[in-house]
């Protein structure tokens, strides 16, 4: 339900008619129930292009507005702003309509893009860290929600697995035999020992080197090794995606070594727009304006990881056919991406109409403000992370109610794992954050937890209710109104997360939906004796259209709900 897009249309109408020859400015949502449910402040806008009293313009659009349908009541404020009532019967009959529908009144595109989304991007010579966390959550959640919308998603996992340390391991592998692939399960240790042998023996650190240019050079014994190597470095990133409730495949790897053959390619394309200067031995590419070129070849030819990056943009731009491109990726790499786009598009590798977006987040901290670490200062294993989430779920939901050993496992999973990526995706993605075990696993606040209590207590609700739910949502009071209207604000939030590349307004909607549900829960009895039966019956539409609205948006997060908690 596209609320904001209808009053548009409805003020749009009213600028014709009135004869007003310009683009309106799009109303916004209300910021207190007595301005109304939305406000147009354009008129403010047009005085000066028009030479009129910004209220003489709201009055002429007021005259011309259609309150037929849509829009009950209108009136000007202040300077020039024009408040906007929204017709209670408009509002029941189209939550009526979206509690009846499985996607919630949700519409998808009606021209849909193709956006291929990179997200996660695991080292395959050691164990996922928390460092890979939020690529991994906040890009299954864009592609999430562009899938939803209707658009058409290519989720993409850009692995490297074609550098000098291969050389190294695969040297190792080969060196220990069986027992080195028994020993892959615990790719941390053996990458630790392979860097022992690499930095203590030359003979090795020699042979390890030859490997590199074996491997490159399509050395079938060396790729057999290799490919166990990425095999069991694979198997490890699927245990997390598994537990993480993440949409990420085998399928979706797409790994440096695809792009390999390419990359001559790209330096004698780069050569051809006259775009390529040499500097110290290396090949560059030097921004207008700018002292520090970006390097694609080095002097001893070998390649960087921008030549990967223009060779990747050419695939998913000119193979793929991608319209939006999406590199969800640490912030500090800014600059690498900002380049990066730049050459794409100077070199004519992408189109112009293609949309490059770095969607840049910030760095999990400790309780400190310090990047998160272990005690003794190493790198967090995120498969460790999130097994501690289900063990500390368990004390949290354990006393609660009466739950059977199963019970508490189950429901542990769901609580711990939705908490860690809730906390994660409800701050601004490009800020740091505060990792909080406490925080993130309270009833209380704008944690998953709370969305989880609040939809369990829902269904609590038609348990005790035992009866068939018909007739028609009636908005009879002030707080019945406010819930109705922020409903069918849903989709206007979906539209601008997935525009902006921002899962936090979701949680930010979540958290404000609901904290109003349970308010209208308190004030507005639903099951109590003395409420009266078509009451009833509105009441708990409106409840099970907020029950769905909640998993739909923790669905979309990745996050699963509960009917009993």
């Amino acid at each position: 339900m596209k609320l904001k897009s209808q009053l548009n249309r409805l003020i749009k109408e009213a600028f014709i008619k009135a004869g007003i020859d310009a683009e309106p400015i799009s109303v916004s949502e209300a910021t207190q129930p007595q301005f109304g449910d939305y406000q147009f402040n354009g008129a403010m806008a047009l005085a000066k292009k028009m030479g009129k009293n910004p209220r003489e313009i709201a009055t002429e659009i007021l005259n011309a507005l259609d309150t037929s349908t849509l829009i009950r009541k209108a009136e000007i404020a202040g300077p020039g702003f024009i408040n906007l009532w929204l017709n209670p019967e408009w509002i029941a009959s189209a939550c009526q309509d979206a509690r009846c529908d499985e996607r919630v009144g949700i519409s998808r595109h009606g021209t849909p893009s193709k956006v291929v989304v990179d997200y996660s991007g695991p080292n395959m010579a050691k164990q996922m860290h928390v460092g890979h966390l939020r690529s991994t959550i906040i890009g299954d959640t864009l592609s999430n929600l562009l899938e939803f919308l209707g658009d058409e998603v290519i989720r993409q996992n850009h692995i490297g697995d074609w550098g000098t340390q291969f050389g190294m391991l695969i040297a190792y592998l080969e060196e220990t035999g069986n027992e080195g692939v028994a020993q892959l399960c615990d790719l941390e240790q053996f990458y630790k020992e392979a860097k022992t042998r690499f930095d203590a023996d030359k003979g090795f650190a020699d042979k390890a080197r030859e490997y590199v240019v074996k491997i490159q050079s399509g050395d079938h014994h060396c790729l057999n090794l290799w490919q166990k190597f990425i095999d069991a470095s694979l198997g490890h990133c699927e245990d997390v995606y598994g537990k993480l409730c993440v949409n990420l495949t085998r399928e979706d790897v797409k790994a440096e070594s695809f792009y390999n053959e390419d990359l001559p390619q790209v330096i004698e394309d780069l050569i051809q727009e006259g775009l390529l200067q040499e500097s110290n031995g290396a090949q560059c590419v030097f921004l207008e304006g700018e002292e520090i070129p970006v390097i694609v070849q080095k002097g001893d030819g070998g390649y960087l990881y921008a030549t990967t990056d223009l060779a990747a943009l050419r695939y998913r731009a000119n193979v793929l056919h991608a319209k939006r491109i999406c590199y969800v990726v640490d912030a500090r790499q800014s600059e690498h991406f900002r380049q990066i786009f730049h050459v794409a598009k100077t070199s004519r590798f992408v189109p112009e109409d293609v949309k490059l977006e770095h969607v840049a987040f910030g760095t999990m901290m400790d309780k400190s403000g310090r990047p998160f670490k272990t005690r003794d200062g190493g790198t967090v294993k995120l498969i460790d992370l999130l097994d501690e989430a289900v063990i500390r779920a368990k004390d949290a939901i354990k006393e609660r109610e009466n739950y059977t050993e199963e019970e508490v496992e189950h429901l542990a999973r769901i609580v711990g794992i939705g908490a860690v990526k809730y906390a994660d995706l409800s701050i601004n993605r490009e800020s740091n954050y505060i990792f909080d075990w406490d925080k993130m696993l309270s009833f209380e606040g704008n944690t998953s937890l709370y969305m989880q209590y609040a939809y369990a207590r829902i269904q609590s609700i038609f348990k005790k209710h035992h009866a068939e739910v018909k007739g028609d949502i009636i908005i009879t009071d002030a707080l019945e109104h406010q819930l109705a209207v922020m409903l069918l604000r849903f989709e206007d939030i979906l539209e601008r997360a997935a525009e902006d590349a921002s899962p936090n307004q979701i949680t930010t909607y979540l958290y404000e939906m609901v904290t109003l549900f349970m308010r209208f829960y308190e004030q507005n009895p639903i099951l109590k004796e003395g409420v009266d039966e078509a009451t009833r019956m509105s009441r708990l539409q409106l409840a099970d259209l907020t029950a769905k609205t909640i998993k739909k948006g923790l669905e979309l997060l990745g996050i699963e709900v509960v009917d009993r908690l």
